[in-house]
């Protein structure tokens, strides 16, 4: 049976390195401060901001929540970001996604300060991914794939990888990552021909299709390492359950995320560090 890569052991990890980086900051009079702007009560939504705010408390950094009703004005929502970038007492901004159809996302999306954007959300957030330069921070959740498979000691370099998903969320950035890391990686999605035969090839499968079961025993090989990012809910099974048919593939691989348990533990985990190093930098800045 697979080795179970749990992501509690990765997230507290993180915890200890932000909290003492959080205590390091207060010594010198600094309270890193995440916003967490969001537009509407979806649940999704709310069940991430939870998780958030507990992670936050627990190693130290204030959150100031801004919640606007869904009939907002883009306007309106321009009029936040502008205030929040103006605001030297908020390091970071988590600002959910999707916004409603009325706005345009990417216009707000880019509102935002590169250096306060703690998910990845800005063009110039996605040029520090792509170019390997420290132009904002990746989203939370390709970082918590690179992280776990660090914390675990699962060698990149020269490691075949195969990605399923090719998102901005998780799927391009993530490839990135991997090739920073001098992994050969392939990029599958639903125009790839034979995606199993792709991954029964790969030393390493990370699955972000966002489609439940999708990765069963046909896309597996022995030996292979397979992080499973997706989260979706089964209304078979009537619980969440990942991309992988984990009943299926355990029994095949060498090691194996669980869902839940795994990569989704580790996201609110790497944005409180975002937090941290942006309150760091800020800090840097206002002593040149």
């Amino acid at each position: 049976m697979a080795e179970l890569l749990k992501g509690n052991a990765v997230a507290a990890a993180i915890n200890d390195r932000t909290a003492a980086k959080v205590n390091e900051l207060r010594e010198r009079g600094i309270s890193p401060a995440l916003c967490i702007i969001r537009v509407g009560e979806r649940p999704d939504d709310l069940s991430y901001e939870r998780g958030a705010v507990k992670r936050a408390e627990a190693v130290g950094v204030e959150v100031k929540k801004l919640v606007l009703p869904e009939e907002v004005t883009e306007d309106e929502l321009l009029a936040v970001i502008d205030r929040v970038n103006g605001d030297a007492s908020i390091h970071g901004v988590l600002l959910f996604r999707p916004l409603p159809r009325h706005i345009n996302e990417q216009r707000v999306c880019n509102a935002l300060l590169p250096e306060k954007d703690m998910d990845g959300i800005t063009d110039m957030s996605c040029a520090g991914v792509y170019e390997q330069k420290p132009l904002g921070y990746p989203p939370c959740t390709a970082q918590a794939v690179i992280e776990l498979m660090d914390h675990y000691g699962i060698e990149l370099s020269g490691k075949s990888v195969a990605v399923i998903g090719r998102s901005l969320v998780i799927g391009k950035p993530v490839t990135m990552m991997l090739i920073k890391k001098n992994a050969t990686v392939t990029v599958c999605h639903t125009r790839t021909r034979d995606v199993a035969a792709v991954t029964r090839n790969a030393d390493i499968i990370v699955a972000a299709a966002g489609k439940a079961g999708m990765v069963d025993a046909g896309f597996v090989s022995e030996g292979q390492t397979v992080i499973d990012v997706g989260i979706n809910w089964s209304e078979e099974k009537q619980r969440i359950v990942g991309d992988v048919e984990s009943d299926e593939v355990s029994p095949i691989v060498s090691a194996l995320t669980p869902v839940p348990g795994g990569v989704g533990g580790v996201t609110t985990s790497v944005l409180m560090s975002h937090v941290a190093d942006a309150a760091m930098k800020a800090a840097e800045r206002e002593e040149r």
